[in-house]
């Protein structure tokens, strides 16, 4: 598949990212962009050449705090003082919390992965992968087929209206995710900073095989938040939904996601869900599925 220079040229200069590029410097008080708990291929996929420099999941490549301050790690409430009571032999098990089981078969489209639902198992890797027949630069080219089938729809659709796309990330398998959170982690010193700008491993949608980043042929603002200004960021924002796809981290909803905004992470639903979440409005899949928001581990 055919590989276009200016973009190959701008993924390096900005050093892989979640969707590509190195996160904040270490102590930075906010974390860069977030949303791709999932985001560039920073790592190698199956069958490439692993970076000797993983990308962060989701951190803006320029290492500029943004005006999206990564979500505040949570301590969790501590268990109610004094002795357990028994319950009565007569009860019932109690019922599982609302949404805890559904959406969880990682090889359904409608899986929900974010920091409070991880993939079981946490290796998990798909049946079946291809590369779609787009411009990729980088290694990182591998779709399961559905998605793949619905990327070179869109970006069809996209080249006749005149608008030049590249993929820029796909899917990541779980050791890949190792390598990545392992970097951060010494980048940051501890989990609590690369909690801000990577997924934990298991916890990335890129390893469902359902979500990739996109690029403008060009390589402009390739991967940072100026990307959403530009026509390539503008159509698929509009155009995405048509095609199965849905912008998974949009701005403003970090609390929800869990990850700040990324205007080039999508992921792959089907054309039922992206279109009914376009026809209500709605802008993440934990409220299409009324499933409680993942602000944190």
């Amino acid at each position: 598949m055919r590989v276009l220079p200016s973009v190959t040229l701008v993924v390096l200069a900005v050093t892989l990212s979640a969707c590509s590029g190195p996160g904040p410097a270490p102590g930075s008080p906010s974390g860069a962009a977030s949303g791709a708990t999932a985001s560039s291929g920073t790592t190698a996929s199956s069958d490439t050449t692993a970076s000797s420099v993983p990308a962060s999941d989701h951190a803006e490549p320029t290492g500029k705090a943004t005006d999206l301050p990564a979500p505040p790690q949570r301590t969790p409430v501590p268990a109610a003082s004094g002795p357990a009571t028994a319950a009565p032999a007569t009860a019932s098990p109690a019922p599982p919390a609302p949404g805890a089981t559904a959406h969880t078969d990682p090889g359904a489209v409608d899986v929900v992965v974010n920091k409070r639902r991880p993939l079981t198992p946490l290796d998990y890797a798909p049946a079946d992968l291809r590369r779609p027949a787009v411009a990729t630069p980088t290694g990182f080219d591998l779709l399961r087929p559905d998605a793949a089938t619905a990327v070179e729809e869109m970006f069809a659709a996209a080249a006749a209206d005149g608008v030049g796309l590249a993929m820029v990330s796909g899917y990541r398998s779980f050791a890949d995710q190792e390598s990545t959170y392992a970097y951060w982690v010494g980048q940051y010193g501890g989990a609590a900073g690369a909690d801000t700008v990577s997924a934990r491993p298991g916890y990335s949608e890129h390893q469902t095989g359902l979500a990739f980043d996109v690029a403008q042929a060009d390589g402009a603002c390739t991967l940072v938040r100026c990307f959403q200004d530009t026509p390539a960021g503008q159509w698929t924002a509009a155009h995405a939904a048509d095609f199965g796809f849905i912008l998974r981290y949009p701005f403003g909803f970090h609390e929800i996601t869990g990850f700040s905004a990324e205007s080039w992470h999508f992921r792959y639903v089907g054309r039922d869900v992206s279109l009914a979440m376009k026809a209500a409005g709605t802008q993440t899949l934990e409220e299409h599925f009324g499933l409680p928001p993942a602000p944190s581990y």
